[in-house]
């Protein structure tokens, strides 16, 4: 175990992130989709766990991550949470679930929260969907917000090329920002967007600014990991830094296996009853 875990075993919740950007130690934030996964994440130490609506990527194959359903999120939330014993698990909201229907939007957010034992939600978009946000806020429900190229809305974009660059998109970027802080986030993401801009919006808002792909100006770092140990191989974006080589490590010991059962060496008499 680590210095950093002996230290530090106490249970991660909205009010320590707080904690965290206040004293400026930086929030580190992965994604995991199933019950082993998470559990090695948060016996590494690692402060938030993200059940990604990415799964419909790196786990169900889709091209997008608008296919995946409620119902998925829920059973993958469930898994994750059941490994977790210290990280603060967050659930993304998938597409559709909330999009300007408080009502059904708080119906959702009830539902992951009752069924997988997750923590807190994440959902995409600021002015649009401010008042589903407040709404699932005041019924007690914990919502980090998620601004910048927002992958739900990935086809009124048309390109997943870096956010308000432009004065008007980075200006709403800011008003957004805001609002979610008034509204009672706990947090935002923002993915994808101009550095400078990002400090800005981290300097100005007192709750914890999460960036992926939005420099190191705010106040913690999400990715994806399939992408960080190296699992996928096709997404590599200039804010992506690998850690592992999985892809090439798991071909290799899948490879070796095949031979092994090839050349009748598996099992040996060692490994048989």
């Amino acid at each position: 175990m680590s210095a950093y875990q002996q230290d530090n075993q106490r249970k991660v919740t909205t009010h320590r992130l707080s904690e965290m950007k206040a004293r400026g130690e930086k929030i580190s934030m992965l994604t995991s989709y199933d019950y082993s996964m998470a559990s090695i994440v948060d016996r590494a130490g690692i402060d938030v766990i993200l059940v990604g609506d990415s799964a419909s990527n790196v786990i169900c194959g889709n091209v997008t991550t608008l296919p995946i359903t409620l119902d998925n999120m829920i059973f993958l939330a469930r898994a994750v949470a059941n490994g977790v014993k210290r990280a603060l698990v967050v659930v993304d909201m998938p597409f559709g679930e909330c999009s300007g229907n408080p009502r059904h939007s708080l119906e959702s957010a009830i539902r992951i929260m009752k069924e997988t034992g997750a923590d807190t939600l994440k959902i995409e978009g600021g002015e649009e969907i401010i008042e589903d946000i407040r709404k699932i806020i005041n019924a007690g429900i914990p919502v980090m917000g998620h601004l910048g190229l927002m992958p739900q809305s990935i086809n009124k974009y048309g390109t997943y090329t870096v956010r308000a660059q432009e004065e008007a998109e980075a200006e709403k970027l800011i008003r957004d920002s805001k609002l979610l802080e008034e509204a009672g986030c706990y947090a935002i993401v923002l993915e994808k967007v101009p550095a400078a801009l990002a400090k800005q919006v981290a300097d100005m808002i007192r709750i914890p600014v999460i960036g992926i792909g939005a420099g190191g100006g705010v106040d913690g770092q999400v990715l994806v990991i399939h992408d960080m140990l190296g699992i996928s191989q096709g997404f590599s974006p200039r804010f992506l830094r690998r850690y592992a080589n999985l892809n090439e490590e798991i071909t290799k010991a899948v490879g070796r296996y095949i031979e092994d059962v090839k050349n009748k060496d598996f099992p040996n008499e060692s490994e048989q009853y």
